[in-house]
């Protein structure tokens, strides 16, 4: 069972009087900036000049700087930024201007657990990860509350990473819901699986094979969409507050049949087989590559299949029909 930490836990103490800077003022960046501020943590942000994020932090109160002024002295440094560029801003902008003792903070472990930035050992690296999007983990802040979060420890001198991690968590209102102990390792390659496997890549597949079937059945565009699609947040729902019980418990029983007799014919052993295979290329490193390379190249690919999807009739049917939802 994993090691959970609370307010108690978690003393703002290890930032207390200290300064935070963040790199990036996007999704997490934002959320960390301001729920860190408002915790009474001193925060320094760094972003491109111009930006739209350098705008919208600017709205919030904050004065960026470059990344240089902003980590010097920073007792904690957290990387907000992309994945896929964050080695190498950090070999450009961060790594020169390290001082022996300073943090580094992550907000996923891709680039510590696959070796594309590899920090000195007197510096400590963490991770709090927080289990929701950034505008989640500020507007449950806000109401007083927080999103679970996760911690890990790579590099940790003398227990001080713990106890910056730790109120770097509660700062953000982590410790409110609960910070679970993991390691980069774990979170990493749980994630991406999860993201390829399951929440992005298996549902969207699912939904547009669903669709597809329909459709070349002779339904309605409008029907599919409504069933394969549309439908899905009022299971995922009821899921996200009770579980596959209590979602089988809220459906009809004919629905609950067809879920608990039919479910195993789409998931076969052929389909776990395949998932096993794409772990396999994630703890390997093979995906972590071929992301990368990917960028590099210019993301042909990356663009053709976004694309090929933008058009799909799925899509068109779907911009279509969420015009009459005018709640969305």
């Amino acid at each position: 069972m994993a090691t959970i930490y609370y307010e108690k836990d978690a003393s703002l103490d290890g930032l207390r009087g200290k300064k935070v800077a963040v790199v990036g003022y996007g999704s997490q960046g934002h959320a960390h900036s301001q729920n860190l501020r408002d915790s009474g943590v001193q925060i320094s942000v760094a972003e491109l000049p111009g930006t739209a994020n350098d705008k919208i932090a600017r709205e919030h109160g904050f004065i960026p700087t470059d990344i240089k002024t902003a980590i010097d002295g920073a007792a904690l440094i957290i990387i907000t930024l992309p994945d896929q560029v964050q080695a190498k801003v950090y070999q450009k902008e961060i790594a020169p201007n390290l001082k022996p003792g300073q943090t580094l903070g992550f907000c996923h472990g891709f680039n510590i657990h696959f070796g594309y930035i590899v920090p000195p050992k007197d510096i400590n690296v963490v991770m709090i990860a927080p289990k929701g999007p950034g505008h989640l983990v500020r507007s449950e802040f806000v109401k007083g509350g927080g999103v679970p979060c996760l911690i890990a420890l790579q590099q940790d001198n003398g227990g001080a990473g713990k106890k910056i991690a730790l109120a770097w968590g509660n700062g953000v209102g982590g410790a409110r819901a609960g910070i679970l102990e993991t390691t980069f390792k774990e979170e990493t390659e749980t994630d991406l699986f999860g993201e390829q496997v399951v929440l992005c890549g298996g549902l969207s597949s699912l939904i547009k094979a669903g669709f597809d079937t329909l459709v070349a059945a002779g339904y309605q565009p409008e029907i599919a969409y409504f069933e394969c699609m549309h439908e899905v947040k009022l299971i995922v729902d009821l899921m996200y507050q009770g579980g596959l019980s209590y979602m089988r418990y809220s459906i009809s029983d004919t629905a609950e049949y067809g879920d608990l007799s039919r479910g195993s014919r789409i998931i076969t052993d052929q389909t776990k087989a395949e998932m096993k295979k794409i772990l396999g290329e994630i703890t390997s490193g093979a995906f972590a590559k071929e992301w990368v390379a990917e960028y590099e190249g210019g993301l042909k690919k990356f663009n053709e299949l976004y694309q090929k999807d933008y058009t799909s009739q799925l899509e068109q049917v779907g911009r279509k029909l969420r015009k009459m939802m005018k709640w969305i």
